[in-house]
């Protein structure tokens, strides 16, 4: 009896499992101090939104939120610019431009991570010293080489400056992403028998997932975005990506701002899909090569 009065007096109160109740500090403060960036960063996207759905004579003078919505910028955008046409030149340029880059950066990242060839160092060093060169600074004596090779005027001249511009820069970024898998999963593929393409492709390509998408996003923003380099090469209207035709609804005098900021934010869209997906393939290649190495 004694026994069974103890054993009931030890048994707790509280059920098992249950934890005292803890208020987060500190994801508190990190969200007070994040939140107001946050709202920072997306006003103007808001901005833009709203002013494409307004009627253009309260663009300044209304409140911010619209009295009465209007899809008439949408239609002006659509159909004044040749929306269409430059929207497609503008996705089948950015997608040549980072297959491109991609192909040069993981082939030559995967040669100077994990080869051993004359003058490695000197070359990665040359191709560094290329990223300190302004953009800028170059337009000039491009221009005149485009000129010199009759590929002024034309997008496959874009897409060489644009892939030859943009591959030292990814292929420094994978180089680094090569460096971090261990040597010993090629020399194991090597004496399995595999060829150092094989190798490449099957062995090393699957685990550098991040570094690819890490690429992609980059270069994706960067090409969809870029407006100073096809405005000097290209000179034909037909052969230009949307951007600078974008900044031609911008008048001297007036500027019809329903329609650009309509125009801008169809353009805005793939970009938020593409960094949205690749973001996904990001996180879930990040711990697939974690697992696997």
């Amino acid at each position: 009896m004694t026994t069974t009065e103890t054993i009931r007096t030890a048994t707790p109160t509280e059920p098992v499992g249950h934890k005292p109740f803890r208020f987060p500090l500190g994801k508190s403060f990190a969200t007070f101090v994040l939140l107001p960036f946050c709202v920072l960063m997306a006003f103007p996207f808001v901005w833009m939104l709203l002013t494409s759905m307004r009627e253009a004579n309260t663009i300044f003078g209304g409140t911010f939120f619209p009295r009465k919505f209007t899809f008439a910028g949408y239609s002006t955008a659509w159909t004044s610019i040749q929306f269409p046409l430059h929207f497609w030149n503008s996705v089948w340029i950015t997608s040549v431009t980072v297959i491109g880059v991609l192909v040069f950066a993981t082939l030559s990242g995967y040669a100077f991570a994990k080869l051993d060839f004359p003058f490695r160092n000197t070359l990665f060093v040359l191709l560094l010293l290329t990223l300190m060169m302004p953009s800028t600074a170059l337009i000039i004596p491009l221009y005149l080489q485009l000129k010199a090779f009759g590929l002024l005027d034309t997008q496959v001249g874009l897409l060489i400056l644009y892939i030859s511009g943009s591959a030292p820069f990814a292929m420094f970024l994978m180089r680094a992403f090569f460096q971090t898998l261990p040597d010993e999963l090629i020399e194991a593929a090597r004496v399995d028998g595999g060829s150092e393409f094989t190798i490449f492709r099957r062995v090393i390509l699957p685990l550098t997932r991040p570094g690819i998408a890490t690429v992609v996003i980059f270069q994706f923003l960067q090409t969809w975005n870029e407006f100073l380099i096809a405005n000097t090469v290209l000179r034909n209207t037909d052969s230009l990506p949307l951007q600078p035709v974008l900044f031609s609804l911008m008048g001297q005098y007036s500027t019809d701002w329903p329609a650009l900021t309509a125009g801008l934010t169809l353009s805005v869209i793939p970009v938020v899909v593409v960094y949205v997906r690749m973001q996904r393939q990001f996180v879930a290649g990040m711990m697939l090569g974690a697992v696997k190495s």
